[in-house]
């Protein structure tokens, strides 16, 4: 049983990154494959599949933020003065994203076709920040310069990201709009399937410390071999019949994804530059705000869960 608050405090950070991904991954997926659907009506009735819950979703990177801020004050210095650019960048394409998704509906013709292509567009910057970020914790952060963080191990990283999260949107749409748009994005599904698994296998070509530390820890064997049972188990599903399986089948392969890199650079926050303790708030701080998360993340979960029960059928 883990007792000790700071390792308490980086669980809480990491459930609540693995929740934002699982749900508002799949969000951006959607936006990002409005441009593999040129129908209005294809169009709409994804951007109905999302529109009651895309903001319950965010709820938990504000949790993720004000959660660091709290708990690792250094660690989210260290990120925002080296990685501002990503992270203003993602900031204000949520926003834009939001504003495109709120007033398509009421919009014109030619106005909506405008905010579907903002949409896209904002779904896209917002994945590939996301995966930048990620890269360059993985490497470590460089203050150098506003662009010092685009190594080609980080932009790859922001690649991978968004074929994760198409992969996510995929069958997301096969599960809530079936018919043969759910048939479509099933043949999609399989080509960012294929991608993913390319891009990952040439990320561990071109850094393969994560993946050694992951496979010399037994919790790492576990989750690599998980991770490849998943995979295939998804190959069948994409083509069953049981639209939602390849869905849960997707998000479980993420999470163990996920859970592989966090065991990559545990107890490290930054690899090698700045470790857990090191960047922890005093303890007195920790249970405080560990205290507030007992009680704050079963709420968000029980409003996730209602708000998807409540638009659980068809979008027809």
């Amino acid at each position: 049983m883990i007792t000790d608050p700071v390792d308490l405090s980086a669980l809480f950070l990491a459930f609540s990154l693995l929740m934002y991904v699982l749900l508002d991954g799949t969000d951006l997926g959607v936006g990002m494959l409005f441009v593999f659907f040129p129908g209005h009506n294809d169009r709409q009735r994804m951007a109905a599949s999302i529109l009651p819950i895309w903001d319950a979703n965010e709820t938990w990177l504000v949790l993720l933020g004000g959660g660091m801020l709290s708990l690792f004050p250094e660690a989210y210095g260290r990120l925002l003065s080296g990685l501002y650019l990503p992270l203003f960048l993602m900031l204000l394409a949520l926003i834009i994203r939001a504003v495109a998704l709120e007033y398509r509906s009421e919009a014109s013709a030619r106005q909506r076709s405008r905010l579907d292509v903002i949409f896209f567009i904002s779904s896209s910057l917002v994945a590939f920040s996301q995966g930048a970020l990620a890269g360059n914790i993985l490497t470590g952060v460089h203050t150098g310069g506003a662009f010092s963080w685009m190594s080609p191990f980080a932009l790859l990283c922001g690649v991978m990201v968004m074929v994760g999260y198409l992969l996510m949107g995929c069958c997301w749409i096969r599960w809530r709009l079936q018919d043969g748009a759910g048939e479509h994005a099933s043949r999609l599904a399989f080509l960012f399937l294929v991608m993913l698994i390319v891009i990952i296998v040439f990320l561990c070509l071109l850094l393969p410390t994560p993946l050694i530390a992951v496979w010399g820890r037994t919790g790492g064997k576990i989750l690599l071999v998980t991770t490849i049972i998943i995979t295939v188990f998804i190959l069948f599903f994409l083509y069953g019949e049981k639209p939602v399986a390849p869905l849960i089948a997707v998000l479980m392969l993420i999470s163990s994804l996920m859970g592989a890199a966090m065991l990559a650079i545990y107890p490290w926050f930054i690899p090698n530059e700045l470790s857990l303790a090191q960047a922890a708030a005093p303890a007195a701080s920790q249970y405080f705000v560990l205290t507030a998360a007992a009680v704050i993340i079963p709420l968000t979960l029980i409003y996730n869960s209602w708000a998807f029960w409540v638009f659980r059928g068809k979008v027809r």
